[in-house]
């Protein structure tokens, strides 16, 4: 159970460099986030794939890649198993068949709407305590700081050069 934060002292690293304390709640978030995910057979990056589909429609494997901004091989292994549980279609592309067009099915609509509420209550417990305007405080900053780190841009680069050490 999450303890109340104004009871508690912040880690020291918090003092000089307060932005380190997001890579410690990053990994606490997922790893709530994939406990309460494990019931339903699925995981974070699971829901982020069917999301993308569903909100964009079918897409080239490729597309989707970039959407989510993934490495080839890692998105690979998603769709495997996100198609192993019936929760999207991989076929050929007729007009170019070095490509694989990607959709969510049915079924991977409905384990959305199953988990949106689980995923919602996860993130309830994260904020718990705080105002309405706290958390609109809260994701003004995040934005700001996603913004200027660069964004969607950066985060690419990031697996790029992950990518680029681990070969």
């Amino acid at each position: 159970m999450p303890k109340d934060t104004r009871e508690s002292t912040p880690p020291g690293i918090a003092k000089r460099w307060p932005t380190l304390l997001m890579i410690k709640l990053g990994r606490i978030t997922m790893h709530r986030f994939t406990e309460a995910l494990e019931p339903f057979g699925i995981r974070p990056r699971h829901v982020a794939a069917l999301i993308e589909l569903r909100d964009r429609g079918e897409l080239t494997q490729q597309s989707l890649c970039g959407q989510l901004h993934l490495d080839p091989t890692n998105l690979v292994a998603i769709l495997n198993e996100l198609e192993q549980r019936g929760y999207a279609t991989r076929r050929r592309d007729p007009d170019d068949r070095r490509r694989h067009l990607v959709e969510v099915s049915k079924k991977g609509i409905a384990v959305i709407e199953k988990v949106s509420e689980v995923m919602d209550g996860v993130e309830a417990d994260l904020l718990r305590g705080f105002e309405p305007d706290e958390r609109e405080q809260l994701e003004t900053l995040l934005t700001a700081i996603w913004e200027r780190s660069g964004g969607y841009e950066a985060l690419s680069q990031v697996a790029t050069d992950a990518d680029d050490k681990a070969a």
